[in-house]
């Protein structure tokens, strides 16, 4: 008797598994490996992301135009669109027509776009030590262009002495061009800020769209041209 009891206190340390417990073990398990796929599967879906193709703008004013709240928003989000400038390309188009250089006590200087050289070679002269500014003309039609920018890099005997970055901004077509006015600037002064420039001049878009790629002269002198 006593060594039953023995034998029965003894096992009190050793585990039992019962069979249903082995089965609760094993679906819990499988219940967690599939937690774990179903999470590996989201993360696949999310890293899988796909943008769908860019839709024309013609397109997208003339989708459910009988829903006056639709069409107000939309109006919202891409403010006074002329459709008549609207075409049938999903692509933008930009055309600088024309810059205009802007000085004080004189007329506007207006020089269509791709300048002409005179005959020494230059697209323009500015006086040395003269306050100036810049105003580009230009056509957007198609679609809206997104983050239009404006780069302006110029040489002197080979030495980049100048190079210029703005974002001009976002822009629908419209029949009407637009004009952007950049901020006033000095032309440099004395004996050796006179002379022969080279520049480069660039509009680019946010998808790297470049709509103007022009390499130009220009002169400074002492006086303004006669």
């Amino acid at each position: 008797m006593s060594a039953v009891m023995g034998a029965l206190s003894g096992s009190k340390d050793i585990p039992l598994d019962h069979p249903n417990m082995e089965k609760e073990k094993e679906e819990e398990k499988k219940e967690k490996r599939e937690e774990e796929d179903g999470e590996n599967d989201e993360d696949d879906e999310d890293e899988m992301v796909v943008l769908g193709p860019q839709v024309p703008l013609k397109e997208q004013l003339e989708k459910d135009k009988d829903d006056e709240s639709l069409r107000r928003w939309k109006e919202q989000l891409l403010g006074s669109v002329d459709v008549t400038s609207v075409g049938e390309t999903s692509e933008p188009e930009v055309k600088i027509t024309s810059l205009t250089i802007i000085t004080p006590d004189r007329p506007d200087m207006v020089i269509p776009v791709p300048f002409v050289p005179n005959s020494k070679g230059y697209a323009f002269t500015l006086k040395d030590g003269s306050r100036y500014r810049l105003k580009f003309t230009f056509n957007v039609s198609n679609n809206i262009v997104s983050g239009l920018r404006y780069t302006n890099t110029v040489w002197k005997t080979g030495v980049k002495v100048e190079n210029t970055k703005v974002m001009l901004g976002t822009f629908s077509p419209q029949q009407e061009p637009y004009t952007y006015e950049l901020e006033e600037e000095t032309t440099p002064s004395g004996l050796f800020a006179r002379g022969s420039y080279s520049a480069k001049t660039k509009f680019v878009d946010d998808d790297g769209k470049c709509y103007l790629d022009i390499s130009y002269c220009f002169e400074i002198r002492k006086d303004w041209p006669t």
